[in-house]
């Protein structure tokens, strides 16, 4: 032991003053404040915090600071604690030879620490107690003092649960609106109630809050606390959450639960019904969707109607169940009209009402008139008008069988009708206020005509006895025949107001000589052509007779082209204006030859001898 120490204290730190520095007058400390008595004391003197808290299952540490005049040493020193009978029950005793601990329950749990202070491990609540430090110090007498333990357990935090059945606004009762639950504290805690943050406060027969404590078999505290609040329409947006406070080393502590809402039942105030479309403007053909809405909870019961003259046809039928939506698919014009929306509140039993306009675009009765509507022949004119109703205004445009616009406006002429002119025309009619309202309406027409041949397989090389085929192909209408004057196997193919017909033979000797016609024929008329037929064999050696023919023309009027220019240069034919020369010609140019000939056989031949302009020269310029 030393002189005038202090235990538990560490030496100049805690204290205003170090043990050394302050051999006179003590000063009282504040509770839980360390001891340093002044320069002024005379007697012993002990210090101790009034209150130690620790936490259950903690260690708890009791300092015991004392101080004795003259430097003089302390005899011995006891610590004891006050049992429930009021009567103090040793735990150690401390002298100058040793340390003495005595058997009581706290024994596994005690220890004494250099400085004398006491430690108490694994604190439960049965610890919160008063210890007392005793110090006997001789002449100067006996002093004691005493820290009171406080053991506490933080409450977990508070859970909330509010109340699952929803609440009525026209509760007759004060309604419960939720409950609070704090587990596991030690001393008891205490519930609060904030709605919207603010905090509620008991009001007589509208708000209470009532709590009740539990104590466990571990000896801590569950508490719990009922709201009972009444509750508006305004309420269906507030939020709700309880709070736990508790003490903590002298302060007051607080643990919030979440924030909940509560399901708030109330009547409807306002209905609203609208129409749902893809566009703006409603057309034939479009899903239109009723929706209707109340801004009651729960929601209403809904029923669907529409006006038909002087009563009202119930469509609930049609409408999704317990939503407030009624699909129409595909609507026409008696689609048009208005729709109500009715709601029934279950929990009064009042109605609301609200009614809507549905207006449905539509083109209807479009038809084409043909002028004039008797039979048309080719060369004829006729005149297209087409017609529609609608409640807006229409465009109307002309497209022909193959799709390709030919022209705007409800009027179409056509002119010189011919059997190829296409027998389908479409009126396409569209409203250009209403984006894809449109219909279409088709009109056939057939141009009569007489048949013509328009093509054929003629001249057509061939060899004897080998089998060709003849092809005749034709336009009339109506569908005419098709005859051959020879025989052979015919197959034919229609294309529209075309027919085609093949014929197959065999190459005889007359058929060379006299070929094949075509005869095509309908109640207007007959068309027939004649195909020749040429033997390649023939030809080929015709057309090598010919090339020597020119090849040889060539050669004499080169050879006579030589003579006349030579004799020229010898003067020996005259150059003047007499003779076969045209004066009114100019002069010809110097870099062409050109000579007359004047042979049947060579007819052919002198067309090569052509001017540059590709126009032959007169004879007297040759």
């Amino acid at each position: 032991a030393q002189p005038h120490s202090f235990w538990g204290m560490e030496m100049g730190t805690g204290c205003v003053q170090t043990a050394r520095s302050c051999p006179f007058l003590p000063i009282l400390p504040a509770p839980n404040s360390k001891f340093c008595p002044t320069a002024a004391a005379s007697k012993l003197e002990i210090s101790m915090p009034a209150v130690v808290e620790v936490e259950i299952g903690g260690t708890a540490r009791l300092e015991c600071n004392f101080y004795i005049p003259e430097n003089a040493s302390y005899t011995y020193i006891d610590w004891f604690y006050v049992d429930r009978s009021n009567r103090q029950v040793r735990l150690y005793h401390v002298t100058a030879s040793g340390v003495l601990e005595d058997d009581t329950d706290y024994k596994k749990r005690l220890s004494l620490g250099e400085d004398k202070a006491l430690s108490l491990s694994s604190v439960t609540m049965q610890d919160a107690r008063t210890f007392v430090c005793q110090v006997g110090a001789g002449s100067y007498g006996v002093g004691e003092n005493s820290t009171e333990l406080s053991v506490y357990k933080v409450p977990k935090i508070p859970e909330i649960e509010p109340n699952s059945g929803g609440i009525s606004v026209r509760s007759s009762e004060v309604p419960e609106i939720a409950k609070c639950l704090s587990r596991n504290s030690f001393p008891p805690p205490n519930i609060t109630w904030h709605k919207n943050g603010a905090q509620l406060h008991p009001r007589e027969n509208e708000v209470t809050m009532p709590s009740t404590l539990t104590r466990e078999s571990s000896g801590l505290y569950t508490v719990s606390s009922t709201l009972y609040a009444p509750v508006t329409r305004e309420d269906r947006h507030s939020r709700y959450h309880c709070t736990v406070h508790y003490w903590l080393r002298g302060q007051r502590r607080a643990l919030e639960s979440r924030a909940v809402k509560v399901n708030i039942f109330y009547p409807t105030e306002h209905l609203k019904l609208q129409v749902v479309s893809p566009s703006a403007l409603v057309k034939e053909g479009d899903n239109v969707t009723l929706v209707c809405e109340a801004d009651g909870n729960p929601p209403p019961v809904f029923s669907f109607f529409k006006k038909n003259l002087n009563e009202w046809q119930d469509l609930s039928s049609l409408a999704e169940p317990d939503s407030g939506v009624l699909n129409l698919h595909d609507v026409d014009k008696s689609s048009s009209g208005t729709y109500r929306c009715q709601s029934l509140d279950l929990d009064d039993m009042t109605q609301k009402e609200e009614d809507v306009n549905l207006v449905v675009n539509y083109i209807e009765g479009v038809r084409v008139k043909m002028e004039p509507s008797s039979t048309l022949r080719e060369g004829d004119n006729v005149t297209l008008s087409c017609d529609a109703h609608s409640p807006v205004a229409l465009n109307y445009q002309w497209r022909d069988g193959k799709g390709k616009m030919m022209m705007e406006g409800n009027r179409l002429i056509l002119s010189n009708l011919t059997v190829e002119t296409s027998k389908t025309f479409s009126c396409k009619v569209m409203a250009p206020s209403v984006p894809g309202l449109e219909q279409s309406k088709q009109v056939s027409m057939a141009v009569e005509g007489k048949p013509r041949i328009v093509a054929i397989s003629s001249p057509l090389y061939v060899r004897p006895d080998e089998v060709v085929n003849l092809t005749c192909k034709a336009i009339a209408f109506p569908q005419p025949t098709v005859q051959w004057s020879i025989n052979g196997t015919a197959h034919e193919y229609m294309d529209n107001e075309h027919i085609t017909s093949n014929l197959t033979v065999r190459v005889s000797h007359d058929l060379l000589q006299a070929g094949a016609v075509c005869r095509v024929s309908n109640k207007l008329g007959i068309s027939e052509k004649h195909i020749q037929l040429v033997d390649q064999k023939s030809t080929a050696e015709s057309q090598g007779v010919i090339i020597v023919a020119i090849i040889v023309a060539i050669l004499v009027v080169a050879v006579l082209g030589a003579v006349i220019y030579f004799l020229h240069k010898k003067g020996k034919i005259p150059c003047g204006r007499a003779g076969k020369q045209d004066i009114t010609k100019p002069e010809a140019r110097k870099d062409k030859i050109v000579v007359e000939v004047k042979s049947d056989k060579l007819s052919e031949e002198a067309g090569l001898l052509q001017g540059a302009n590709g126009e032959k020269r007169p004879a007297a310029d040759q």
